[in-house]
């Protein structure tokens, strides 16, 4: 029996088996047992007296044992029940002299440097439980609403966002390339016969499937080769891309708000204990900082904020006016001030408008065609495309999405004007060509949405092994 079965009541023999990890060993008799089914441990009574003191001394923080026992009441505080051992088997032998997972409080960067043993704490523990419970309830929700799932390739020749910072993928020899009678290395040579790459995007490979199955989704690794180091970035992560022919841009508004609403209402009901704990931890984080940067609301209160509220739609046009005219604009207090209409709105603006101006989660529509991807249908005005970005407390942009361009010459035209190869994106273009519709989607980085929704700061704690510039250790 697992130990959450045990602390949900779930009926026992007189005799009960149970596995896990020492988290802690006090007074020759009180075992914490985890078995990672639960943050819940459960307290484990072992008879001294009549136990072999060589096997005490291997019952360590760290070792795997076995319990067999019986279930009683707990005589003592902050448990109802307790497990009162029969006979203790150790699994695995854990050295205390050299294992780093301490029952103690650690760094997130010493954590990090042991991310192959930090999920053993309570707090990476919590996370990768409430990862898991997001990750079911998103299949969970576009299956249950008519939505295909399909696998999108990681291995790609084309460049979805068109911004170039992409990981290559290669067989031909680093040192000593085949080169072109020009110079220039030959990748008809190479294992598929050209330049390929690591996938920043399944977007443009879902639009195809959309346009047959009607309603598609992705969710799978994404790379950029962008060596940035924020707390916000990774070079490898998971997104979540919804693709649906037939949608325009208010369909797909309307599906992003109540599929995001779904979700976290899901895993906050599922993920109670765990994002319970988180929100303690962020309570206390939050008393570390300076008055003026502190959360005016907790963690838990973040996710019914933005569960119970309707998202306020607002054009770009119309927020860069509010931010324009804002005090903290006029007064300085953006690192980035907003002075004209057509400049990429950095975090901090997102924030205003989301926790300062509306106080309620904001969809942003309509942004300028120069600042957003070549795919994005154009507005009848020239100059904006019909894009939106979905904006949250304490993250800014945690989902983008647009309609997506249906007219052949219009797409052809903007491959060109952009200096794309129109050779690499002959079959994107077929989809304007034969039977082509009005079609929209999205796409959901799920590492900011499990930032959101467990309340950290950093973004490479929430993923198992986080891969950024100069690191890929594990």
């Amino acid at each position: 029996m697992s130990i959450k079965e045990l602390l949900q009541g779930k009926k026992h023999s007189e005799g009960i088996t149970l596995k896990g990890w020492v988290r802690t060993f006090r007074s020759n008799r009180f075992i914490a047992l985890n078995d990672g089914s639960t943050i819940e441990n459960i307290q484990v009574v072992v008879d001294f007296e009549h136990t072999d003191e060589q096997l005490l001394k291997r019952i360590t923080t760290g070792a795997a044992i076995e319990v067999n026992g019986k279930v009683v009441e707990s005589q003592g505080k902050g448990q109802t029940i307790e497990v009162q051992a029969s006979q203790i088997t150790i699994l695995g032998d854990c050295n205390p002299d050299e294992y780093p997972i301490q029952p103690k409080r650690h760094s997130l960067e010493f954590l990090r440097e042991n991310a192959h043993l930090r999920v053993r704490t309570n707090v990476f523990g919590a996370i990768m439980r409430v990862r898991s419970t997001l990750a079911y309830a998103i299949h969970r929700y576009l299956q249950d609403h008519g939505f295909f799932y399909v696998n999108t390739p990681i291995i790609t020749g084309s460049d979805a966002e068109g911004a170039g910072e992409m990981f290559r993928v290669t067989t031909l020899d680093a040192k000593n390339p085949p080169l072109t009678t020009e110079g220039e290395v030959d990748y008809k040579k190479d294992f598929f016969g050209r330049e390929t790459n690591l996938t920043v995007s399944g977007q443009l490979e879902g639009e195809t499937f959309a346009m047959s199955l009607g309603k598609i989704y992705t969710f799978g690794p994404t790379f950029r080769a962008e060596n940035s180091n924020t707390s916000r970035h990774l070079a490898e992560f998971w997104m979540i891309e919804p693709e649906m022919a037939f949608y325009d841009l208010i369909d797909n508004m309307n599906l992003a708000e109540d599929f995001i609403k779904e979700v976290l209402r899901y895993t906050l009901e599922v993920r109670r204990d765990d994002i319970e704990f988180l929100n303690q931890r962020f309570l206390e984080e939050e008393k570390t900082k300076p008055q003026q940067e502190r959360s005016e609301m907790s963690l838990i209160e973040k996710l019914e904020f933005v569960i119970h509220n309707d998202f306020k739609r607002v054009s770009y046009t119309d927020a860069v006016e509010i931010l324009k005219n804002c005090n903290y604009n006029k007064k300085k207090k953006f690192q980035y001030l907003i002075d004209e209409w057509g400049v990429d709105l950095q975090s901090e603006h997102e924030r205003y408008l989301v926790e300062k101006h509306f106080g309620c989660p904001v969809i942003l529509y309509d942004y300028p065609a120069k600042i957003k991807a070549f795919y994005m249908r154009l507005n009848d005005d020239g100059k904006t495309v019909r894009a939106m970005d979905i904006l949250f407390p304490g993250i800014g942009e945690i989902v983008g999405g647009s309609q997506r361009e249906e007219r052949y010459e219009v797409l052809k035209k903007k491959i060109a004007d952009l200096g794309m190869k129109e050779a690499d994106l002959w079959w994107y273009l077929d989809l304007r060509k034969f039977g082509t519709a009005v079609h929209s989607g999205f796409g959901l980085g799920f590492e900011r949405l499990v930032l959101f929704t467990t309340g950290m700061s950093n973004i490479r704690d929430v993923i198992p092994y986080p891969r950024t510039p100069q690191n890929a250790e594990f």
